[in-house]
């Protein structure tokens, strides 16, 4: 499990972010968070993928206490957590082709058909593969992204607006993806969006909150 207790943080010098939050991600379960912009939801996903220290409170991941965040963080504990972010533009190196974007994080070992099998799982065909950022689609680019992540076979997946770049047939596709994965796999997943009846669709348990705070 991935599990946060009385978390408060925020940014620089000034007020909390999140106040007192505690949440836990099962394996086998996809739990979703729904609130405005500016309630803290980005925050709440670079805490728990160890992106950004909490001021207070308690985190642990399986079982062992988060005491170190950012390149801190030891590798174990970084490589069994896994990020899309809602601007697929921001999260991919423009120089690099989408194979090469795919293949980012998949160990050293891993045969070289790993990339066409992780690319076809997302939807991607072989003649995107060797395109720039600059030459595809948001949604084909957010597809790109979500392969490099699930090729690091982390054990928790945390989606922030995963589709809000996305048209309605491409957000279909990667949330059933996504269900897939999580079912199949048992994994956890947090889905953070605006759209209550996306997380109503694939959570099975969808927060609402207007600040991320305890109810």
């Amino acid at each position: 499990m991935l599990s946060a207790t009385n978390l408060t943080a925020g940014y620089r010098h000034g007020p909390n972010v999140l106040n007192g939050l505690s949440i836990t991600l099962q394996p086998g379960r996809i739990i979703g968070v729904q609130g405005p912009s500016g309630c803290g939801k980005s925050t709440l996903i670079r805490v728990l993928a160890l992106l950004h220290p909490p001021r207070t409170g308690r985190l642990h991941l399986d079982g062992q206490p988060v005491q170190r965040f950012r390149y801190a963080a030891p590798a174990g504990q970084r490589r069994r957590i896994g990020v899309v972010f809602q601007h697929p533009r921001a999260a991919a190196d423009p120089r690099h082709t989408l194979r090469r974007i795919v293949s980012a994080h998949l160990p050293p070992t891993a045969p070289p058909e790993e990339t066409d099998r992780l690319s076809a799982l997302v939807g991607l065909t072989p003649d995107l593969l060797d395109r720039r950022p600059h030459e595809v689609s948001d949604g084909q680019l957010q597809r790109a992204c979500l392969a490099r992540t699930l090729g690091a076979h982390p054990r928790y997946l945390l989606c922030d607006e995963m589709t809000a770049m996305l048209d309605a047939s491409s957000a279909a596709t990667l949330l059933h993806l996504l269900l897939a994965q999580v079912r199949e796999d048992d994994r956890a997943a947090l889905m953070v969006s605006h759209d209550p009846a996306l997380l109503d669709a694939i959570c099975d348990q969808t927060i609402q909150w207007h600040h991320l705070t305890n109810p």
